[in-house]
C-alpha cells in the first residue's frame, strides 16, 4: 500500500498547486517499470518527510491534461512544487539518496 496520495487532472490544483508545503509529484503509469521501480523510493521519503513535504503520486494515463500541461514525456517524472510553482525535476528512477538531495533545496 502506497504511503503517497494519488491526485488527478481533477484534484492537482487544490493539492499541489495551493499546497502550503513543498510538494514531491511523482508522474507514473501501471505498465511502466521503472515507475514500479521508484515507487518503493517514493514511499520512503513519504515517510521520511512526513510534515515537511507533501508526496503524491499521478497516473499519466489517467490524467492526460496535467501531464501535457508539464510536457512529461517519459516517466517516471518527479516533480517538485513549491509556492505553486515547479521548482525542479528529475527523470527515470533515481536512487532515494538523489530524491533527498533534491528536496532538501527546497525546505
Amino acid at each position: 500500500m502506497s504511503s503517497a496520495a494519488q491526485v488527478t487532472d481533477a484534484t492537482f490544483k487544490e493539492e499541489v498547486i495551493e499546497s502550503d508545503v513543498p510538494v514531491l509529484v511523482d508522474f507514473w503509469a501501471p505498465w511502466c517499470g521503472p515507475c514500479r521501480m521508484v515507487a518503493p523510493v517514493v514511499d520512503e521519503i513519504s515517510e521520511q518527510y512526513k510534515g515537511q513535504v507533501k508526496v503524491v503520486k499521478i497516473n499519466t494515463d489517467d490524467n492526460p491534461n496535467v501531464a501535457s500541461q508539464y510536457g512529461i514525456r517519459s516517466i517516471p517524472t518527479l516533480m517538485v512544487f513549491k509556492g505553486g510553482q515547479r521548482v525542479d525535476m528529475v527523470v527515470g528512477a533515481v536512487p532515494k539518496t538523489t530524491l533527498a538531495s533534491t528536496l532538501d533545496k527546497y525546505l
